[in-house]
Order: C-alpha cells, then structure tokens, then sequence
C-alpha cells in the first residue's frame, strides 16, 4: 500500500543518511567533523565523505573539477581547502548550496575568471583565497556582491591587469587584501583604485604597464606622477594630436576664407556685369 511504500522510502534515505554519516572515503583520513585528503593524487572527488562534514581539506592533488551535486549533500562545511590542484573550469554555481562554508582556498589551480555567479551563494564566507592561478585574469564587476562578511580576500600572484573598484570598495567587513604580483596595468582608469587603497597597502601593486610606469610600485610619488601624466601633463602624442587639431582647424579656416573670397569676387563681377548690360540697355532705347 501507499503508506508502506511511503515508509519504505523514508527507511531507505535514513539507511542512506547513516551510510553517508559514518563512512569514510579509504583514501583520506577522518576524524570528528573532518575529512583530510591532502596529498592523494586524486583525480576525482573522492565518495562518501560524511555528510555532516565541517571540515574538508583536498589540498595537494589533481582534481580538475568540483561536482556541484556531492557538493550539495555537503551543506555544514564551513571550510573547505582545494589549493594545489589542476582546477580550471568555470565555477559558477558549484558551491550552491554551501551557504554556511567560512573559509574556501583555490590557491594554486588554473582558474581563469570570476563572475558573479561563482561565489554568489556563499553569503558567510570570511576568507577567500585565490592567490598563484596564473590564468586568473578576469574578476568581473560585481562578483564579490554577495559576500559582504569577507574579511580576508587574497588574489596575489595571478594575471590581472585590471579589477573595477567598486568590487572590492563594498566589501564593508574587508581587512586584509593581497594585491601583490600582477601585471597591473597602471593606466588612468586605474588612479581610482589607487586612490582608494591609500588606507590599505599600495606598495603589493606594482605595475606592469604602461612603459614610463613599467616596475614602479604605486607608492605616494608614484600616484602623484600617474596623476600628473594622466590630469595635468600633456604626452608628446597629445600635443601631435593637438598639432593636428590645430592645423586641421587652420587649414579649414585658410579653405573657408578662400572660398569666401572667390564667392565675394564672382558675386562683384557678376555685380558690375548686370550694371554695364542695363546702362547699355538704356543707351540703345
């Protein structure tokens, strides 16, 4: 009967919730609340990880991929460590329902970007590591919206040439940032993040780009001298570019003038010419 079907299924995943509380994956140690597999090799997610881990490290080995639905039955780990694996494919949404996780470290992988929807979910994360993933060169505008508790954000030693202010600026709880080790690209747009990290540490940036900036950290005088380049003090292109402007504005001057002059000659010649026609008119009659 229906009832006994029913039962039959709530014994099946209570059968199913002991199996997965009590058991260990062979390749990892465990103890209370945490499972360690640091240094396994593995290449997949190891099975049967207690589902009321708190704790779980998978440092050291060669995943390149976290599954979302194991993931999912993980919803009490508040920390989790997957630095120094091969991770690289696109992360949005993997840690959904991980709205407890604390701590999260993907130091050390190959990602490339970071959008919106990558740690979107993650509403009680504290500490964020994403340091040395040298293809990291994207983190989109926007993407730490949802993390408003994170005190420690580390995006040291990838590829960014660039991050919009505003993604860090909201970070009402932020304390710690590490900046340092990226091809910076220290252009004009760049002088509001310089501005605003005046109270943090601007001695972590240094640039990459562009040539007269090339190797200089953005100390004080530094940020003086991008300000000056970039606000008060023209380039030799600017003044070609305005060499051009002028001259342009010149030649269009010389043209109209010109013109106006052969328009003011023509218009007396014809002028005079219909005066001398209409006194011969009246000389003849």
């Amino acid at each position: 009967n229906k009832m006994g079907d029913y039962r039959g299924q709530q014994f099946i995943l209570f059968l199913f919730f002991m199996i997965g509380s009590i058991s260990c994956p062979k390749e990892c140690i465990c103890q209370y609340l945490a499972v360690n597999c640091t240094g396994k090799l593995l290449e997949e997610f190891p099975t049967t990880i207690p589902l009321d881990t708190r704790q779980l490290v998978l440092a050291q080995n060669k995943l390149s991929y976290l599954p979302s639905l194991e993931l999912h039955f993980l919803s009490d780990l508040i920390y989790l460590d997957c630095s120094s694996n091969t991770l690289g494919k696109d992360l949005d949404f993997t840690f959904v329902s991980m709205i407890k996780l604390i701590y999260l470290d993907l130091s050390f992988n190959n990602l490339t970007q970071v959008t919106f929807g990558t740690f979107s979910q993650l509403s009680s994360l504290v500490v964020l590591k994403l340091s040395d993933n040298p293809s990291l060169m994207e983190i989109e505008k926007d993407s730490f919206a949802s993390n408003t508790w994170l005190r420690h954000l580390d995006v040291s030693r990838c590829s960014l040439m660039f991050i919009d202010t505003s993604t860090i600026r909201d970070l009402p709880n932020l304390r710690n940032l590490g900046f340092g080790e990226n091809p910076w690209s220290c252009n004009c747009s760049f002088m509001e993040l310089c501005s605003w990290l005046k109270e943090s540490d601007p001695a972590n940036i240094t640039c990459h780009s562009p040539v007269f900036m090339h190797g200089l950290k953005m100390l004080e005088e530094e940020q003086e001298e991008l300000y000056y380049k970039c606000y008060i003090h023209f380039s030799n292109q600017d003044y070609l570019f305005l060499g051009l402007v002028g001259f342009g504005i010149f030649s269009a001057g010389t043209v109209l003038a010109w013109l106006m002059g052969v328009c003011a000659v023509i218009y007396e010649f014809l002028t005079a010419r219909g005066e001398d026609d209409k006194e011969e008119e009246e000389t003849e009659n």
